[in-house]
């Protein structure tokens, strides 16, 4: 099978073709690299921090949403996420209880799926040790043009550890990385336990949250069509390769677990699925030959134990015909999802009108430290 690395950044503009929805062309006149943001969430997993944990599930397809209008010098970026646990007695002390669940990655449904596996357990919260491993253990990007950052939250002093927090802040300066730091608990404490100074020092912002404030996710009249065309959606996916059919129900238990804690927090999960940040190149047929992973070519050459049943007996034009019709469907979809979500997002902003503002979460602390960099990096939130 022909297979073009997905760490190719490119964004293709055509020129005198005709686009099929949903799927790239194989000509383009021109090739723009795309620009990155990568983040590096960090998470204090230790006793009493169940309710940071519970924010950031709750509250990461929104900050994607937030995101997904971003653009630099009119390119879209491309989104990756890391995410790791410390302080928790379960990881290895040997690795100053830190422990890597995602490396950088486009498949949101991993992080999703690393947030709602995550307990708590009473440990030793070394954040120095903790930022030393997101820099060395990650591949960052080279351009100073991308935004790279790492959030790291907890409750305890920022000092603590073997390795001082000042030199883990200076590896991450060498990199061109922002460190930005979200204290759970309250301000002057935060201050005075060093987590103010861990931001000022790496050029990063830092904030104090409530991580025991309950997120709210208003229903609006919108949620159950929503739901509807989520899971039509979903019937868009080819799976293919080794391990498509395991991603597609990952896919499917994340939609589930958003469900099960509000109609209001699938239809976001929705929205963020009809973004350009949602890829599943490595194992969706549709997103794979949209962005150039799989060629026509080689869709004809695929085994048949790497294609899903209904095309495993397809002749190479009805296999190329299937993907096409998958493709313009979750167009269609998409467009559905898009302005139902616009007409529930102005129901939400009436409903707010009259609640009392909510003390700042972990969506606040991502999304303002996130747009901070944004503007240095010369990224326009459309």
């Amino acid at each position: 099978m022909q297979n073009i690395s997905s760490r190719l950044r490119t964004f293709t503009i055509a020129m005198s073709v005709v686009i099929l929805p949903g799927l790239q062309s194989a000509f383009a006149s021109n090739i723009v690299e795309q620009p990155k943001i990568q983040m590096a969430i960090i998470l204090d997993t230790s006793n009493s921090m169940d309710g940071l944990i519970d924010q950031t599930r709750n509250q990461l397809w929104q900050v994607v949403n937030e995101f997904s209008s971003a653009r630099q010098n009119g390119v879209m970026p491309l989104l990756e996420i890391a995410l790791f646990e410390y302080g928790n007695d379960n990881n290895s002390v040997g690795d100053g209880f830190v422990r890597r669940l995602n490396t950088f990655t486009r498949e949101l449904d991993a992080v999703s799926e690393g947030l709602f596996s995550l307990t708590t357990r009473g440990g030793s919260e070394y954040s120095g040790y903790a930022i030393k491993t997101a820099v060395k253990h990650l591949q960052w990007s080279q351009s100073s043009s991308d935004i790279k950052t790492i959030f790291i939250a907890g409750n305890e002093s920022f000092r603590q550890g073997p390795v001082d927090y000042r030199k883990a802040i200076a590896l991450a300066a060498e990199k061109g990385i922002a460190i930005n730091t979200i204290h759970a608990g309250v301000n002057e404490t935060g201050i005075s336990d060093g987590w103010q100074e861990g931001a000022v020092l790496a050029g990063g912002s830092y904030l104090s949250i409530d991580a025991n404030q309950q997120v709210v996710h208003i229903k609006a009249p919108q949620d159950s069509r929503i739901a509807e065309l989520n899971s039509r959606l979903n019937e868009t996916y080819i799976p293919f390769g080794s391990k498509g059919g395991e991603k597609l129900q990952r896919q499917l238990e994340q939609d589930e677990q958003s469900s099960e804690i509000s109609s209001g927090l699938l239809a976001k999960r929705a929205e963020s699925k009809i973004t350009s940040f949602y890829s599943n190149a490595n194992w969706d047929l549709v997103d794979a030959m949209k962005d150039g992973e799989v060629s026509e070519e080689a869709l004809v050459q695929l085994e048949q134990e790497a294609l899903p049943e209904p095309m495993k007996d397809l002749s190479s034009s009805e296999k190329m015909d299937y993907v096409k019709e998958k493709a313009r469907a979750r167009e269609k979809i998409k467009q559905e999802i898009t302005r139902l979500s616009g007409l529930r997002a102005a129901f939400v902003a009436e409903a707010k009108k009259d609640r009392a503002a909510a003390s700042p979460s972990m969506s606040d602390a991502l999304t303002q430290a996130v747009k901070k960099q944004a503007q240095q990096k010369n990224f326009v939130l459309e």
